[in-house]
């Protein structure tokens, strides 16, 4: 079973993704040249610690997704604008900012690099044991992108 996780886990984490040109209806996959790295992971009882550091290009943004569970994170580099699915922001965090987003499908949000540097985030994933980092999204009909 552990092997399997780290072996999912390694794959997720070396992935990246085509932004989709597609309407609304459809998840919205990463932005091109969005890669997640993973530093190191642990499972505990039924629960996955996983950190990863994650790297937004300028223009960029990691498509709307949510977590199975919390995630905790650290802007080391840049400046990340961050919607909820009502298309407002839920804040704009600059270097040494710290981020904490809740689980659940019910809290669907992206993160945008509207900057001129790469946005370098070292995040931490507290998920129930073999759930994905995060699950894609639907655009809420946003269209500030």
């Amino acid at each position: 079973m552990k092997k399997a996780l780290r072996a999912g886990l390694a794959a997720t984490a070396a992935a990246t993704f085509t932004m989709s040109a597609a309407g609304a209806a459809q998840a919205t996959p990463a932005g091109p040249g969005v890669v997640g790295t993973i530093i190191s992971q642990k499972t505990i009882g039924h629960t996955d610690y996983v950190r990863r550091e994650i790297t937004i290009p300028p223009g960029q943004a990691t498509g709307w997704h949510y977590h199975d569970g919390w995630l905790f994170g650290k802007v080391k580099q840049g400046t990340l604008s961050h919607f909820d699915d009502t298309c407002a922001s839920d804040g704009v965090y600059r270097r040494g900012s710290v981020i904490r987003e809740p689980a659940g499908a019910e809290n669907v949000h992206i993160g945008i690099n509207r900057g001129r540097t790469p946005v370098v985030l070292e995040v931490l994933y507290v998920l129930p044991t073999g759930s994905p980092l995060s699950q894609d999204a639907a655009n809420p009909g946003c269209s500030f992108q």
